[in-house]
């Protein structure tokens, strides 16, 4: 029997089923913040050599502060969207804003490492209550599913926009201004969204939420962290006793917390919605298609700057194709998955993704700009389509009332993808890059510098002469475009086992009609 999805549990009625005034004001100014996370997650990659000069971090100090942003955002993301159940997913949202701009102006007038790292901390901390809180609030202020439709793929649209304009945008701040002016663009867009929020936002909560968990939270923050961490860690500097445990620890902590959100009155996280198979597979397909797409994104720019000798806004130009794929099929994706279905639609999308990347193990340094741009093209395509369609059926999958922690659900299959996908594909990456030979007649302890890290290759090879230095560069270039081009077809794999797994998972999902 064909499985619709519901808009709302009530009937169409109720009050609370008729259309809000304003909404699309509202969604406009929620967009906003989507923008802003997207840019952050994209911005600071660039500015981090300026950073490294001015604030001379170690080594560990510099992991630090690329990524302890992510590490609060993915373990804070559960308990983040329930609590905005609870008090007030309006107000949570303000709340958030105000901090991440706060904790943005400390970011960029950091004078210590150790600053810096707290000020990313922080910025995790408001992150976390900004995405769940967007994606519930339009769950709430559009009730007719073909309304809601295009209101997910505009936040969708709006979410690869900022992470393919922030390379652009980074690049051209570098260019002008300091490494902290990268930070600061966060401001204007933050008070435009408190102040015209408070007024054309309303408030949305779960009207019997029950008490907020303390002890579920903390275990959702030990367990997610210590599970991101270790794999993280693991792609670095391969398998220690120390990442073992914490992997352990984390795993461990994620186990007792489902333990205790099935035994408790008012979970944290109600287990039951995993019992949905559409809302499931929707999951499922977001942290695979994460997966399978995060390496390309972790080294892309690696391979545009330090093998074809791109400028910073030269590679984010480069990679804009993407966006206006994801936002063009974004905005499309509803219509189309009323017109074919959902698993066709989903499914499609990450085939595409996944032919894309195999497209990419053919990259070389002489790859010409035009087949780049067909290809992130095609992979801006298929994820449109896909995240857009899995987005809606995760939050019309479950009662309005508990919006926030779906969204806070599909939020954390993509941190929890990305740290997967970063470490498998990173240490393929890594471990071809680190094999390759010692070119005739360059130092030992050069090529060991350079085996490190492609930066590390580049700043080995200027220190040799220009000869000694192009050999040794050409080799590592060489070795490091082999490791992409093999973590790519991995990633292919990935993303093609997706499209079928999402084939069987979300077959006789639809998306409703409007009423």
């Amino acid at each position: 029997m064909t499985e619709t999805i519901a808009s709302g549990r009530a009937g169409s009625a109720h009050v609370d089923d008729q259309p809000r005034p304003g909404r699309w004001l509202a969604l406009a100014v929620l967009v906003l913040a989507v923008l802003l996370v997207g840019v952050d997650a994209t911005v600071l990659g660039l500015a981090t050599p300026f950073l490294s000069e001015d604030l001379r971090p170690s080594g560990t100090q510099l992991l630090w502060i690329g990524d302890i942003y992510s590490f609060v955002i993915a373990g804070l993301l559960v308990s983040m969207g329930s609590l905005g159940d609870r008090i007030g997913r309006k107000k949570l949202l303000l709340m958030g804003s105000v901090a991440f701009g706060a904790m943005s102006v400390l970011a960029a007038y950091a004078t210590s490492p150790e600053m810096m790292i707290a000020a990313r901390a922080l910025q995790g901390v408001a992150g976390a209550t900004l995405m769940p809180a967007t994606l519930a609030l339009i769950r709430n202020l559009f009730h007719d599913p073909r309304e809601r439709s295009l209101a997910i793929g505009i936040w969708g649209a709006m979410a690869s926009a900022g992470m393919a304009v922030g390379p652009v945008l980074g690049g051209f701040l570098l260019g002008h201004f300091w490494w902290g002016s990268v930070f600061l663009i966060n401001l204007p867009v933050m008070l435009l969204l408190v102040v015209v929020g408070a007024k054309v936002i309303p408030e949305s909560r779960n009207p019997d939420p029950g008490p907020w968990d303390i002890p579920s939270v903390l275990l959702t923050l030990v367990g997610i962290v210590g599970v991101v961490y270790a794999v993280k860690e693991a792609a670095v500097d391969g398998y220690r006793w120390d990442v073992a445990v914490t992997a352990v620890v984390g795993v461990l902590a994620l186990v007792v917390f489902v333990r205790r959100q099935l035994t408790l009155e008012s979970p944290l996280l109600n287990m039951k919605l995993f019992h949905h198979r559409g809302f499931s597979g929707a999951v499922l397909a977001d942290l695979l298609t994460i997966l399978g797409l995060s390496g390309l994104v972790f080294f892309l720019s690696q391979f545009l700057q330090m093998v074809q000798q791109r400028s910073p806004l030269n590679a984010g130009l480069v990679e804009l194709p993407a966006a206006v794929g994801a936002v063009g099929a974004g905005l499309a994706a509803g219509w189309v998955a009323r017109k074919l279905s959902v698993r066709i639609v989903v499914a499609g999308g990450l085939a595409m993704v996944g032919i894309a990347l195999a497209g990419c193990t053919t990259l070389h340094g002489d790859t010409g700009t035009a087949a780049m741009c067909v290809i992130l093209f095609v992979v801006g395509v298929g994820a449109g389509f896909s995240f857009t369609v899995t987005a809606d059926v995760i939050l019309s999958s479950v009662p309005k009332e508990e919006a926030g922690a779906a969204s806070a659900v599909s939020e954390t299959a993509y941190e929890l993808g990305a740290a997967l996908g970063i470490a498998l594909l990173g240490s393929i990456v890594t471990s071809i890059y680190r094999g390759f030979p010692a070119p005739a007649g360059i130092p030992e302890h050069a090529v060991g510098a350079a085996r490190e890290s492609l930066g590390g290759a580049v700043e080995t090879a200027v220190q040799l002469p220009s000869h000694q230095g192009a050999v040794l560069m050409r080799a590592a270039q060489h070795s490091f475009v082999d490791g992409v081009d093999t973590a790519a077809a991995v990633g292919s794999g990935v993303l093609l086992a997706a499209a079928v797994a999402a084939w069987f998972l979300l077959r006789g999902q639809e998306l409703a009609d409007s009423r």
